[in-house]
């Protein structure tokens, strides 16, 4: 089979994972989850932004106000908060950025010392982003893998750039003139410093030397789409892009119920933790009320599944590239177009199975089902083509309809025909594998999408 690479979350170090991060994680997880059921090879890869200026006003501001008992029992809050009281403080103190910068030099020069505190920072990081992927059940990485790993590789490339025959100086910048673009493509800033672009580029030569994959994926919002042009186009002037396709994965924006950006009362950006911890509340008041019967635990294990699977739905049934709007009573909606529905459904023909004492039919005798039962068989058998069209067009969306409207004629179906009341004991068989058949179906989408499947709600 074809081999792919699909690079997401990808966040920066000792930054709180947010909203955005969220929506990135489950599109790049459903979509690894795509390629794998469509029999790919898939190497899920987190590329981690662990270089640059920033660390070095991490590690000073650590020196200066740091307090390692408070960053151990809350690594990620504590270290926002020193990097924000670095700015505040160089807004009035200029000798900041400077000690800053000699920091960041040191780090580059291998100091022992700032070596291991950056190290230190990073395993922090990397034990957050874990905590997510479990949470939200997403599979592991393969690769994680920092931008710091290309440190060493970056001359190389400018060089191999330069004797390519592609760049020319601007204004003591080394840039790339693009065909049919008036902006050209920075590779080498005028202080010597390099780019995103040069990394990019590293990168990817060593995707394509250790790898050698068909399809590149790079999970990336809307709002980087030129320097993916750029990057995709130099790519293209070098022939890096024979080996592999090239596809940049862009998606939209989280937004409030009323269309705005999301942010908390604070105006502080919302964090993925923020919104699962939401959706587990209002879930939770729901299991309540319809599951009064169940003992306290039973009620927090349901409203977790519900919690995720209407999460993640909302997060995946809209195109990618489209702004979504997080509507909770929509989210949590168990009848309408979401992920509590599809669990709702699949709970209720496991269980209508489980009370059964037949058995089911290995194949169905003609003749025995209704129009509507044989349009159903039908629907099912579409699946694989689904997941192909999802995979080739990149549409994890595709999924979502398919599940949704199977959903709508199981449930049409199952209201209007007795199944275990059946008279007849070949047709009450017959029924009773169609539901599992529908079941099995639907608890194998909602895998795909990372949704937990439970046997009753």
């Amino acid at each position: 089979g074809s081999s792919a690479i699909i690079e997401y979350l990808s966040p920066n170090i000792a930054k709180p994972l947010h909203v955005g991060h969220l929506r990135n994680l489950i599109l790049g997880d459903a979509l690894a989850n795509i390629y794998e059921s469509a029999g790919w090879d898939v190497t899920r890869w987190n590329y981690i932004g662990d270089w640059g200026t920033q660390f070095g006003k991490l590690i000073f501001a650590y020196r200066r106000w740091g307090d390692k008992e408070q960053v151990e029992k809350n690594p990620i809050s504590e270290l926002t908060s020193l990097y924000v009281r670095f700015h505040q403080e160089a807004e009035y103190d200029k000798t900041l950025e400077e000690g800053a910068r000699l920091e960041f030099k040191k780090l580059e020069t291998g100091d022992e010392e700032n070596r291991t505190m950056w190290q230190w920072f990073k395993e922090l990081s990397l034990k957050d982003m874990q905590d997510l992927l479990n949470r939200v059940m997403a599979s592991p990485f393969d690769v994680e893998q920092g931008e710091a790993f290309y440190e060493n590789d970056l001359d190389g490339v400018i060089a191999e750039v330069v004797s390519a025959g592609i760049t020319k100086e601007s204004e003591g910048a080394l840039v790339i003139p693009l065909p049919d673009k008036e902006l050209p493509a920075m590779i080498r800033k005028s202080d010597g410093a390099s780019l995103y672009l040069t990394r990019d580029i590293a990168n990817l030569k060593y995707r394509l030397k250790e790898f050698t994959p068909a399809e590149i994926l790079y999970v990336i919002g809307n709002e980087q789409s030129l320097q993916f042009e750029q990057f995709f186009t130099v790519a293209g002037m070098l022939g890096l892009d024979r080996q592999a396709q090239l596809f940049h994965i862009k998606y939209g924006l989280v937004l409030s119920a009323d269309g705005k950006k999301f942010s908390t009362r604070k105006g502080d950006t919302v964090l993925a933790s923020d919104i699962l911890d939401e959706a587990e509340t209002r879930a939770l008041k729901v299991v309540k009320e319809k599951r009064g019967d169940l003992e306290d635990f039973q009620q927090k294990e349901i409203a977790k599944d519900i919690a995720l699977s209407a999460v993640k739905y909302a997060m995946l049934k809209d195109g990618r590239t489209t702004d979504i709007s997080f509507d909770w009573d929509r989210m949590l909606d168990f009848h309408g177009d979401s992920g509590p529905y599809l669990l709702y459904t699949h709970a209720r023909l496991r269980t209508m199975l489980s009370k059964s004492e037949d058995r089911c039919l290995e194949s169905i005798p003609g003749g025995l089902l209704s129009e509507e039962e044989l349009a159903l068989i039908r629907q099912i058998a579409e699946f694989p083509s689904v997941i192909e069209a999802a995979r080739s067009e990149k549409s994890v969306n595709k999924i979502c309809l398919y599940l949704y409207e199977l959903c709508n004629g199981a449930n049409a179906w199952y209201e209007g025909a007795p199944v275990i009341k059946d008279e007849d004991k070949v047709r009450r068989a017959a029924r009773l594998t169609l539901g599992e058949a529908i079941a099995d179906t639907l608890s194998r989408g909602l895998r795909i999408l990372s949704i937990p499947t439970p046997e009753r709600i």
